[in-house]
């Protein structure tokens, strides 16, 4: 990173033809403090350990400032933010404060726009029903307007099948300047093992590339789980969670890198879901007392 932010973003970020294969990690932000104590740190690995671009936000940390310390770790760390819009799962419009709070920041750091590659508005919120596509639509060009002047794009994080229950949701997928499309074969009714899961893949990226518009794809909320609990359990019997499907899961994506860079509308990143099993219990590269589950060394370029 230069001494200074420069004046303008007009040539700062890589064209989005070359961000394909993988891109980052998902992170999960709901403990706040001892997050906000490892955000240097942890950036700083995605960055040099796995060479990853980009971190993509999970969750809510609500502690003022909050954002303005992820941007300055992320500046550090020479990593971009794909920052979040968070509903939760409880209903309420404390939605509202973290969007409002979240573009306060973007506007007075000014860091911010060089650091912040895309605003998603929601993860899942089709699937979990928070808003009508209407009102959704309404706020993802409302906040395109309110950060017009930053030249961040503005999406929202969803499954196709969150889309499809919506018909579609073409007023979503015509409002959106990129999709972060979450990919968890684990759950299809096909599932078996990770290493058999491209058709499940092949199948949602099939939906996404012909209702899609030509835009570019990231696989944002991505990966397979370790282990079942309440919440991550799957609708097949076949389907096996174990270390070693995680870990299948990403040689299947990496194997299939020619794919990803040739998808219309510049290639599709994709991101692990997620850092550290700390964040969230079987998704993690890292177990929960921070030691990698298995080899990870993903490519980011074929």
């Amino acid at each position: 990173m230069p001494a200074t932010p420069p004046s303008t973003t007009d040539n700062w970020w890589c064209d989005m033809n070359t961000e394909y294969a993988f891109v980052g990690f998902s992170y999960e932000v709901t403990a706040c403090t001892s997050v906000s104590l490892a955000l240097q740190t942890e950036f700083t690995d995605i960055r040099q350990t796995f060479n990853g671009r980009y971190v993509r936000l999970y969750g809510a940390c609500d502690r003022a400032g909050f954002y303005d310390d992820v941007i300055n770790a992320a500046w550090n760390a020479g990593v971009g933010i794909h920052a979040l819009v968070w509903f939760g799962f409880d209903g309420g419009n404390i939605w509202q404060t973290r969007r409002d709070a979240l573009f306060a920041t973007l506007q007075s750091n000014p860091k911010a726009k060089f650091v912040t590659r895309v605003v998603q508005f929601g993860s899942e919120p089709l699937y979990d029903n928070v808003l009508s596509t209407g009102d959704l639509t309404a706020q993802i060009l409302a906040a395109k307007a309110t950060l017009s002047n930053l030249d961040i794009p503005v999406t929202i994080s969803e499954l196709a099948y969150g889309y499809q229950v919506r018909g579609g949701a073409t007023d979503v997928l015509s409002a959106v300047d990129l999709i972060d499309a979450h990919m968890l074969p684990f759950f299809s009714q096909q599932a078996s093992t990770a290493s058999a899961s491209w058709p499940i893949v092949l199948n949602d990226m099939n939906w996404f590339i012909a209702n899609g518009q030509g835009k570019k794809i990231y696989l944002s909320q991505n990966g397979w789980p370790s282990v079942t609990y309440q919440g991550v359990q799957p609708n097949s019997p076949n389907a096996v969670a174990d270390v070693q499907n995680e870990a299948d899961y990403y040689k299947l994506l990496d194997s299939q890198c020619g794919y990803f860079k040739t998808v219309p509308g510049g290639g599709v990143g994709w991101f692990a879901h997620i850092y550290s099993d700390a964040q969230e219990p079987g998704y993690g590269i890292y177990n929960d007392v921070g030691s990698l589950k298995f080899p990870f060394s993903p490519i980011t370029s074929c």
